[in-house]
């Protein structure tokens, strides 16, 4: 099932407690596109990248089959940075260096050979740039959205407008009581959920994540991780698990979802074990399905017997 990806491509600089790495790839549209490439393809990526941007950084592209006829590369300026560390409890982060770039004029055009997806994962960028994207592609089936605070607080309006197009909407506990206005998280769903999506998914980092739909509330357990040695991208990584697998199995009953947020939480625990994406580049299908394994016996209940209670 063909997935289309539109979102950043980009380069880190990345502190955390447990080392540092000064030039690394990153952008969301990167971790959402590798991951999904282990589920499904043909895989689509539409970003911009600049005349700093390596051939072996394409090439790492071209090994996950990933298509990237609509990857910009825009020779006048270098690729967006990012620069930033992260404290002890790698939740809370200083951004030291934002440098747009390229990124800055970026103008996603989709390719012919581009516009009949099956599922559209719309990384985090402006919300106008999103809609343009959703203008330009044909009746998909699913459309996927992350967004952030950034443009809930300065581009409210393009954003409703935006979400008033998308069936899954990702975002975390923070923004989502942002965008609702409420600070219940039962609450801030169904508020957001009338602002479109039907579907919603709420990471709460290291205590899991809530899937909300039209006839029930899951919540997903977070993997105990012993090494993390950066949390940079575990968002995207997660929305590309997820889209990943609903992609492989085509289906899109509420029941897939769980499973679909199970394999993005599996994804997204193996991202945080290297810094940028260098753990997602080199793990085998064997891996992927002994880790969903175990985050399903995490939160397996065994039946009592007829007495217990």
């Amino acid at each position: 099932m063909s997935i289309l990806v539109v979102g950043s491509v980009a380069y880190d600089g990345i502190e955390t407690p447990f080392g540092k790495v000064d030039r690394i790839l990153g952008g969301s549209a990167t971790f959402i596109s590798i991951t999904a490439s282990y589920f499904t393809q043909p895989m689509h990526l539409v970003g911009v990248v600049g005349n700093d941007f390596a051939d072996e950084d394409l090439q790492r592209f071209n090994d996950r089959n990933i298509d990237l006829e609509g990857l910009q590369i825009d020779k006048s300026g270098k690729t967006f940075f990012w620069q930033g560390r992260y404290h002890y409890d790698l939740n809370n982060r200083d951004t030291l260096d934002t440098q747009l770039n390229v990124f800055e004029r970026f103008d996603p055009i989709i390719p012919n050979s581009y516009k009949n997806p099956r599922i559209v994962c719309l990384g985090n960028i402006a919300p106008a740039l999103q809609s343009k994207v959703l203008d330009q592609v044909n009746d998909p089936e699913l459309v996927i959205l992350d967004t952030m605070n950034f443009w809930i607080e300065g581009a409210r309006e393009d954003l409703m407008k935006t979400l008033n197009r998308v069936d899954v909407l990702i975002i975390n506990d923070s923004e989502a009581r942002e965008l609702s206005g409420e600070p219940n998280l039962v609450r801030a769903a169904d508020a957001i959920r009338k602002m479109g999506p039907k579907t919603l998914i709420i990471k709460k980092g290291e205590h899991g994540a809530l899937l909300f739909t039209n006839s029930s509330i899951f919540s997903a357990p977070a993997y105990p991780m012993v090494d993390i040695f950066d949390p940079t991208g575990a968002g995207d990584t997660f929305l590309g698990g997820f889209a990943g697998w609903l992609g492989r199995s085509g289906d899109f009953s509420d029941d897939n979802f769980r499973r679909a947020v199970i394999y993005g939480s599996a994804m997204a625990s193996f991202c945080v074990e290297k810094f940028g994406p260098n753990r997602l580049f080199d793990l085998t299908p064997t891996e992927i399905a002994d880790r969903y394994t175990e985050f399903r016996a995490l939160s397996a209940i065994p039946l009592q017997s007829e007495n217990s209670f």
